[in-house]
């Protein structure tokens, strides 16, 4: 399975949501507190790209000494249409200051030096040292795992159906009116994860993992044709 900081990581360099919480600063429109744009440092730091106006970069280039108290809060939301559809949450709290001279234009770059992390997720709750979070690698599927989420549960619902016959004694009877609904909800090098609604509303997730880890897009083709094809055995 991927590490917690590999999965924090991950959700960094996604494009899922996220807001930066500065303690004791409001603002009119809850979207002035997203960056438009984040990377990791090579020390771990985020770096975090705002309107130069905007509330929180005028509030970071005011402080004074070590910056502002800031948690960076990024929510992850599968990209298909399932029950409970909330996949994860990753928190990054540190210090923020603002870094002249990296931005273009009406642009500002801020620095959240990284002293704890978090990440809450469909693996469950784990902490993340900062050096871990620095020395980790983002899965190569993350950029395109949306994508391929959506191309999965539509134009492949009849074979992700099938997978229910890898469940043993979950699959039920299997007849057709007990047969489960099968939507593809998360996505990563080792494997797939899938969502079964039973009867229209319970659910329960099953994970299928590929015979080896996938580099990119065309190990992952073979590794789900591999997948589909033991289902129909």
């Amino acid at each position: 399975m991927p590490s917690a900081a590999e999965r924090t990581r991950t959700l960094v360099q996604s494009t899922c949501s996220a807001v930066l919480l500065v303690p004791g600063l409001s603002v009119v429109h809850p979207d002035e507190l997203m960056p438009d744009s984040r990377s990791l440092g090579p020390e771990g730091e985020l770096f975090l790209g705002f309107p130069l106006g905007s509330p929180v970069a005028r509030a970071a280039a005011a402080a004074q000494g070590d910056g502002l108290t800031a948690v960076l809060e990024i929510t992850d939301v599968a990209p298909v249409s399932v029950p409970h559809r909330i996949r994860g949450r990753a928190r990054i709290a540190g210090r923020l200051t603002a870094v002249p001279g990296l931005a273009g234009p009406g642009r500002t770059t801020l620095r959240l030096e990284t002293a704890e992390a978090s990440v809450d997720d469909l693996w469950g709750f784990e902490e993340v040292e900062p050096e871990a979070l620095r020395d980790a690698v983002a899965d190569p599927l993350v950029a395109h795992e949306a994508e391929l989420l959506q191309h999965l549960h539509s134009a492949h619902s009849e074979q992700m159906t099938t997978l229910s016959a890898l469940l043993g004694d979950r699959e039920k009877c299997g007849c057709a009116e007990h047969r489960l609904g099968a939507v593809p909800v998360a996505l990563d090098r080792f494997g797939l994860r899938v969502r079964f609604v039973e009867d229209g509303s319970a659910c329960f997730d099953a994970r299928f993992e590929f015979p080896e880890p996938v580099r990119d897009i065309s190990e992952l083709r073979r590794a789900m044709h591999t997948l589909f094809e033991a289902a129909s055995c």
